[in-house]
């Protein structure tokens, strides 16, 4: 980039450098106070250096709102970007990205995510806790699974996985209640019940977890130690309602097909808390698995009738 471009341009607004062969950009831009919108597409960055030291602090950052870096060499998210806080929108598609890290969570006013066309293999579950994400777009990956914290994206408009490695989707996934497009068409999605499933039997610690949660035995931060209250809250509550119980570290895992906008029958995984809760053999667990089928296709029937756009084929 240009030296002097702040003193040429102090109210520039928009810069488009796509195409250019750029391999970094320069300090320049740091001192641009008005500048919101920046595409830089199809470039040669991602090196060390490419982007300016020190962003995190510059008048640009408080700026920025729509940064596009799509079709460059980066393979990793360049820990200078999480720092720009009040980004809306974020484009790093077509690059050589193998994961997203943790600290994506730092851009709480981001709406739309473009990270599609990379080697993604796993969705961090601190993607979930950004409150204004809108379009989430991470097709053409490796992505094997989805973590059921997603459903916490209670802004999501539209989620695109196309052509990813995905075989289930968490049942959660139905709670994304403004979810209006979902493309899931080129994922090896599972056309089979899975029977065969493994269950590990909970430890000490978590027979105790359960009992104390189940059974509401009261205590206070001041009772136990740090450890053991963070451990309590990550309780799960077991989606048959039939059950009461939770889990922590120690569940069945479940595929249940249901019926989706008439059409599809779409593989949810639900995660209960023992083998009980799943076997058909006795009366009442016959009975609490078939009301959690139902409460299941109930679920994905008010989903479709939600759902505008769904792709899978």
């Amino acid at each position: 980039l240009p030296a002097g471009l702040s003193q040429w341009f102090p109210a520039l607004e928009v810069l488009d450098v796509s195409g250019t062969g750029l391999a970094e950009m320069g300090t320049e831009l740091l001192s641009l106070p008005c500048l919101h919108t920046l595409l830089a597409k199809n470039n040669r960055l991602g090196g060390p250096g490419s982007l300016p030291k020190g962003l995190g602090q510059a008048p640009l950052a408080r700026s920025l709102r729509v940064l596009n870096l799509s079709g460059n060499r980066f393979s990793e998210v360049p820990p200078e970007l999480l720092q720009v806080r009040g980004l809306r929108s974020l484009s790093l598609g077509g690059n050589r990205l193998h994961s997203i890290p943790p600290d994506i969570q730092e851009l709480r006013s981001l709406e739309f995510l473009y990270l599609g066309g990379n080697f993604i293999m796993a969705i961090p579950p601190e993607l979930a806790k950004l409150p204004s994400l809108r379009y989430l777009v991470l097709c053409d990956n490796k992505i094997q699974s989805i973590p059921p914290q997603l459903a916490q994206l209670h802004s999501l408009r539209s989620l695109s996985l196309h052509n990813n490695l995905l075989t289930y989707l968490p049942r959660e996934i139905l709670n994304l209640v403004h979810l209006e497009e979902l493309s899931l068409r080129g994922n090896p999605l599972v056309v089979r019940f899975v029977r065969d499933l493994t269950y590990n039997p909970p430890s000490l610690q978590e027979l105790a977890g359960r009992t104390v949660k189940t059974r509401n035995v009261p205590y206070a931060p001041s009772d136990l130690p740090d450890s053991l209250v963070r451990y309590l809250s990550l309780a799960s509550n077991c989606p048959n309602p039939k059950c009461g119980g939770v889990y922590f570290d120690s569940c069945v895992r479940q595929i249940k097909f249901v019926d989706f906008c008439g059409k599809y029958r779409l593989p949810l995984m639900h995660y209960l808390c023992s083998p009980e809760c799943s076997t058909p053999f006795s009366s009442a667990s016959q009975s609490s698995t078939s009301q959690s089928e139902s409460d299941s296709e109930d679920e994905a029937s008010v989903a479709a009738h939600r759902m505008q756009k769904v792709l899978l084929g």
